[in-house]
């Protein structure tokens, strides 16, 4: 954007999906973007390789934040993001989502009075066990511009009080990302011909949070589960370092053996892999929406979702047991029609268009400064 000055504008992240969801942001900022990586979760083999996959500028790093517990991981960003804003004043800040990365950059805006914008503000699960819902709804309570990426968020939003005023529905930013990062049709088949997978003749699986994985129960039932499906059809399990070695010290390795496990893949293997899949089964809340854009099934294994809109054609929540068997049988069953059905339904996500919208709203919301320097 040339209406605003080089590294004017502070992005604060600290994982893997935002550095996804916020990378068209960045493109269309140009040199106005200051990327900030607190290290939430900082590895050369995951976040590395998304930061030269995505083609995203070398980010401003933290130190002493990843694999700390959640108020070290917030309070340690939070003191050098301090530091930062005031060494190299931006003029605004933008956060994405309910990270521990994204409430500490709301709150080092919020102590510096730089107008903080909330990427994907208004989510709600309703469920105080979860972390995330803690972040997000601080977040929503401080930020100056609220982007909504549904009118239900939105809703949300006012029914707690925010004003009207604050808030933009904008659509979700991850419909671009999986519109413009999805390899093309030629790379697609490659991949699948590399794995040995056909087109809809497999599932593929993602197993990451907490909930999931600190219980050796949960994580158990999940992993028999995904081992019984494998009984019909393959079971594609791309796993997270930290789910492995749960795995370990739970001893449930012999259940990874009926399934396809792999080393995490980028993002638009990812991509591909989901695309062709007969069914898709995950905790991810990010995949809740790819889903949507790539006309995929889902079965999301939590306790609850912040994600409401995805549910219902394209998704349905189960908790870690039986259900997710009887679940995925019953998607399967749809098969190629219940594929078909899917491919013509819009997802309730947006049009692909969130970044420009808010390009629109931070240009808006620093106009005063840059106005005030220019007098």
């Amino acid at each position: 954007m040339q209406s605003l000055p080089s590294r004017s504008v502070a992005i604060v992240l600290g994982t893997r999906p935002e550095l996804v969801k916020l990378t068209d942001l960045v493109r269309l900022l140009g040199p106005a973007a200051h990327l900030v990586h607190t290290g939430q979760h900082y590895d050369e083999e995951l976040s590395g390789r998304f930061l030269s996959e995505l083609g995203l500028p070398e980010p401003t790093f933290l130190t002493g934040v990843g694999g700390r517990p959640r108020a070290v991981q917030i309070s340690a960003a939070l003191g050098q993001l301090d530091e930062l804003f005031t060494a190299e004043p931006p003029l605004a800040v933008v956060v994405q989502g309910d990270t521990n990365a994204a409430l500490a950059g709301a709150l080092a805006a919020n102590a510096r009075r730089i107008p903080l914008l909330h990427v994907e503000a208004g989510l709600r699960s309703h469920d105080r066990n979860m972390p995330e819902e803690h972040n997000r709804v601080l977040i929503d309570r401080i930020a100056d511009v609220l982007c909504a990426a549904t009118p239900e968020n939105r809703a949300n939003l006012l029914a707690e009080g925010v004003g009207d005023a604050r808030i933009a529905v904008t659509g979700n930013t991850v419909v671009e990302a999986v519109r413009g990062r999805l390899p093309g049709a030629r790379e697609r088949a490659a991949l699948l011909a590399r794995h040995g997978l056909a087109d809809g003749g497999y599932v593929l699986a993602t197993v990451h949070r907490p909930e999931n994985t600190d219980s050796a129960e949960a994580l158990r039932a999940v992993l028999t589960e995904l081992a019984a499906l494998a009984a019909d059809l393959p079971v594609v399990l791309p796993l997270h370092p930290r789910t492995r070695a749960r795995i370990e010290a739970a001893g449930l390795d012999d259940l990874l053996a009926p399934l396809t496990v792999s080393a995490p893949v980028g993002y638009g293997e990812f991509l591909a892999l989901a695309r062709h899949a007969a069914l898709l089964v995950s905790d991810s809340g990010g995949i809740q929406e790819e889903c949507t854009v790539l006309g995929r099934p889902l079965i999301v294994v939590r306790r609850s979702t912040e994600r409401p809109e995805a549910m219902g054609d394209f998704a349905e929540l189960v908790e870690p047991g039986p259900e997710i068997g009887q679940a995925a049988r019953r998607r399967l069953a749809e098969g190629p029609e219940g594929l078909a059905r899917l491919a013509t339904l819009p997802s309730p996500f947006g049009d692909g268009r969130a970044s420009e919208r808010i390009v629109t709203l931070l240009t808006a919301a620093v106009a005063p400064q840059l106005l005030a320097a220019a007098a």
